[in-house]
């Protein structure tokens, strides 16, 4: 059957509003849910510890099941992956929404990540085939990631509207038919890709990644209730030294491994893999803890909690493209120095943060890190398009990605076991914690230069 031009370019276009509506979806949970933590809190009667797991329990998930999925989406066709995924996503934020106790919403805050995880590979993956000519994919690229900076962006305000005027349910609530249609979209408009059968699923690897991730995020968020020498947090991080070294050792063994460990060599990569831990360690870590410090300490309600993080939040999108143009010029070293100098510095300033602190000196120090956070998390996935071999650049990607958002587990649980909503000071811990992210901050600058100090040429920015 013949279809016109203007058909298959409309199909086109629907088909990336699509993996754009899914792809907003996922990333503005990462964010909104951190102005209803308040509300949450008082509504379902919990305590510090349950909050934490209300935000890492979509991050845990995102970030175990990311190399998979790629997997799945690759042997069984990135549109039906896709559809899974956003069906998980959507019929999670009802559970979500729904959720009278904290053990039904952190539950389904897990499932909204495998969902989250399932959608994310899958929908690069129809961008490719929807738009198969290279110029026209690149654009159609740029327009998806856009959405998605514009939906961290705008996450808490949208969030504080919705919670003030709606209460905490809507935030998840709100996903339900913005989800249907995506996923009726996606079916009636985006092409299927090639099926690779022969490419197999590490189900060993997998459950070891997932199991590692876990224990150590479980030892992470309970150390603030327990202690970091109490036996139970004691004994998740020794499970989690454990299952990790497991991991290196089934996956050295495996003729399809999840992890090629090979990729490991590339210096480059490794200094952005920890960079991009590093970031997100800060960034969703000051995220958390910022809305108790305003909602507890400062009296805030969430739409003035969302209004007071637009200075860390609002300027993603514009850093994002100024990053791209120094890099074009200059080479993805100088944004990547430029960017985390920035964060260390927002992070210093805010250590002197207090309760009474004037709107000045609340917003420059979120400035300085939204802005710096904002600058170096493109250069770094430059950086890495530009030194991984282009068969690798997939699995590579999903490396990156995932001590990303390992990165972001781990800040928010370190994050929250140092502010206690339930404390008298939650100033006290929030200066702690700040200059925890600070010092990171600095030794991860230190491996920039000794890692890509020379490998940073604009010519390589350019290719990329």
């Amino acid at each position: 059957m013949y279809i016109s031009l203007s058909t298959r370019r409309q199909s086109s276009r629907l088909a990336l509003l699509a993996t754009s509506l899914g792809f907003v979806l996922i990333c503005l949970d990462v964010t909104v849910v951190n102005v209803a933590l308040a509300r949450i809190r008082a509504s379902l009667a919990i305590g510090s510890t349950e909050l934490e797991w209300v935000v890492n329990a979509y991050t845990l998930a995102f970030a175990s099941l990311l190399l998979t999925a790629g997997s799945l989406a690759d042997r069984f066709g990135a549109r039906l992956i896709f559809v899974c995924g956003f069906a998980v996503f959507t019929g999670a934020s009802i559970g979500c929404g729904l959720s009278a106790d904290a053990t039904v919403l952190v539950t389904s805050r897990g499932l909204q990540g495998v969902g989250a995880a399932l959608c994310v590979p899958s929908s690069l993956a129809l961008l490719g085939a929807a738009f198969p000519d290279a110029h026209a994919r690149a654009k159609a690229v740029s327009i998806w990631a856009g959405t998605a900076a514009l939906a961290l962006g705008a996450g808490p305000l949208v969030g504080g509207v919705l919670v003030e005027r709606f209460g905490w349910s809507s935030i998840f609530l709100i996903n339900v038919p913005i989800g249907i249609v995506g996923i009726w979209l996606t079916l009636a408009h985006a092409p299927d890709t090639v099926r690779h059968e022969a490419r197999c699923i590490d189900l060993a690897g997998q459950l070891l990644a997932v199991v590692a991730l876990s224990v150590l995020t479980y030892a992470v968020v309970e150390s603030g209730r327990r202690g970091w020498t109490s036996a139970p947090v004691m004994t998740g991080l020794v499970a989690a030294v454990v299952a990790a070294a497991a991991f290196v050792v089934i996956e050295g063994r495996r003729v399809q491994p999840l992890l090629p460990l090979a990729l490991f060599r590339n210096a480059v990569l490794n200094v952005c893999s920890i960079t991009g831990l590093t970031l997100n360690f800060g960034y969703y870590g000051l995220m958390f803890a910022m809305s108790l410090f305003f909602q507890n300490a400062c009296h805030y309600t969430p739409l003035e909690t969302g209004i007071a993080f637009l200075p860390m939040t609002a300027v993603v999108t514009v850093a994002n493209v100024v990053s791209g143009r120094l890099t074009a010029r200059f080479g993805y070293r100088l944004p990547l120095v430029v960017g985390q100098s920035l964060a260390a510095l927002g992070y210093a300033l805010l250590a002197f943060l207090r309760a009474d602190s004037s709107a000045l000196a609340i917003a420059l120090p979120l400035l300085a890190v939204g802005t710096g956070v904002a600058l170096a998390v493109p250069s770094i996935n430059t950086a890495v398009l530009a030194h991984v071999d282009s068969a690798s650049i997939g699995i590579a990607s999903g490396v990156l990605n995932t001590a990303r958002q390992v990165g972001g587990v781990v800040g928010v649980g370190v994050f929250g076991s140092l502010v206690r909503p339930e404390s008298s000071d939650v100033a006290s811990g929030l200066h702690v914690a700040v200059m925890l992210a600070f010092t990171m901050t600095l030794l991860s600058l230190l491996t920039v230069r000794l890692g890509v100090a020379k490998r940073a040429s604009s010519v390589d920015a350019g290719a990329s």
